[in-house]
């Protein structure tokens, strides 16, 4: 093959046929007929000497030529458009809706901001939530039925971070992450002390499973340890558990940002597990199809920004973070601290009042943040005027 003779424009064709992985929705994405993209695949396969993708009882599945060239293809392309059609985008003038998966307690979070941005920022601009009832949208994605996703998808990040598949048309990103508590009402008999494990497993489980299946995360940890639990109810919401728990004896592991989404925050205290389990993290998942288009990308952009913003440490996060460990009001997000990599937040290192003078040292916190952290710290514990003025000799 000669590159001096070779029809770029059959790349535009490998690229959209790659990402689709299906030759009608290919011909849509390219506003042509599905009989103009097979035969520029086929002039593409007899130019590559390869048959690139083969039809299976699961759709078209790339080869491992494909495989190899799709990478630089999407990034090649991209590169022409710049430089051919720069970039004109106003926001503010897009008329777009997109279609987003999340679950309740997700969307709780995520969605004031972003609304509240897009009456500033893109008023043309709609938005379509969908439940999200599984671990893994990408069926959902792949046929168009969605725009993005956001939740805990671990065995698909690894999955497409790992290479365990083959080349995706998937693509992710992290936004943040968090760890799991245990959540029960405040006057729990279990509330007055630390958990232990046979405590724990004594109790009776509330699991928020979008399956029903009752079996978590926890499940694993306790087998592991030759232990079980019993899990009386499973519901599909944060919400619900929340308010099951704080009526009940049940009581319940959830991720500790997503607390402040049961709506009863008030009546619940969060303990520490007797055990280790994998940290929760939140991704964002879309088809690369969409990856160049303008609005989503600003529409990425903005949740990468909501992101930072629920985990920027601020005199109120810090106050609720440290009541949390005292079995308080939980911290609306403890995450690594911008500025600070790997820090996490004061709340997650510790309630003493050393630990949070160090953290409040190498936050670098203004005086008037200190002093603001120093009186709600006060207020928080019934020691506060000790604490107070341990923190206030620090320089």
């Amino acid at each position: 093959m000669s590159f001096r003779t070779f029809d770029l424009n059959l790349l535009r064709i490998f690229d959209a046929v790659m990402t689709e992985q299906n030759l009608t929705r290919a011909a849509e994405r390219l506003a042509t007929t599905q009989p103009a993209v097979s035969n520029a695949l086929k002039r593409l396969r007899e130019t590559l000497d390869d048959e690139l993708l083969v039809r299976t009882a699961h759709g078209m599945k790339p080869t491992a030529r494909a495989e190899e060239l799709w990478p630089a293809v999407p990034s090649a392309l991209s590169s022409l458009e710049a430089a051919i059609a720069p970039e004109n985008f106003d926001v503010s003038e897009t008329h777009a809706t997109f279609r987003l998966a999340m679950a309740d307690s997700t969307a709780s979070l995520l969605l004031p901001r972003l609304m509240r941005a897009i009456k500033d920022e893109a008023p043309g601009v709609d938005i379509r939530m969908l439940p999200l009832t599984t671990r893994d949208p990408r069926a959902m994605l792949l046929q168009s039925d969605i725009d993005m996703a956001i939740g805990n998808f671990p065995g698909v990040v690894a999955q497409l971070s790992g290479g365990q598949s083959s080349v995706s048309a998937i693509r992710h990103q992290r936004l943040y992450s968090s760890e799991s508590v245990c959540i029960m009402r405040k006057d729990h008999q279990l509330a007055a002390s630390e958990l232990t494990v046979d405590s724990y497993c004594a109790a009776h489980h509330a699991l928020v499973s979008f399956s029903g299946r009752a079996h978590g995360p926890a499940d694993e940890a306790l087998a592991a340890m030759g232990r079980q639990r019993r899990i009386a109810l499973t519901v599909n919401q944060f919400y619900t558990v929340g308010r099951v728990v704080a009526g009940t004896d049940l009581i319940s592991v959830v991720p500790r940002h997503l607390v402040a989404s049961t709506g009863v925050i008030e009546s619940l205290v969060a303990r520490e597990l007797p055990f280790a389990l994998p940290v929760v993290h939140v991704d964002m998942l879309w088809h690369e199809r969409d990856t160049r288009n303008p609005s989503h990308k600003w529409m990425r952009n903005h949740f990468a920004s909501i992101n930072y913003g629920l985990n920027e440490s601020t005199p109120d996060q810090s106050l609720s973070g440290v009541a949390s460990l005292r079995g308080e009001l939980p911290a609306a997000s403890l995450g690594s601290v911008p500025g600070s990599p790997g820090l996490p937040a004061c709340a997650a290192l510790a309630g003493r009042a050393v630990a949070l003078r160090v953290v409040l040292g190498l936050l670098g916190m203004s005086s008037v943040w200190r002093t603001t952290a120093l009186s709600r710290c006060s207020r928080a514990y019934s020691s506060g005027s000790d604490l107070a003025s341990r923190f206030s000799r620090q320089p």
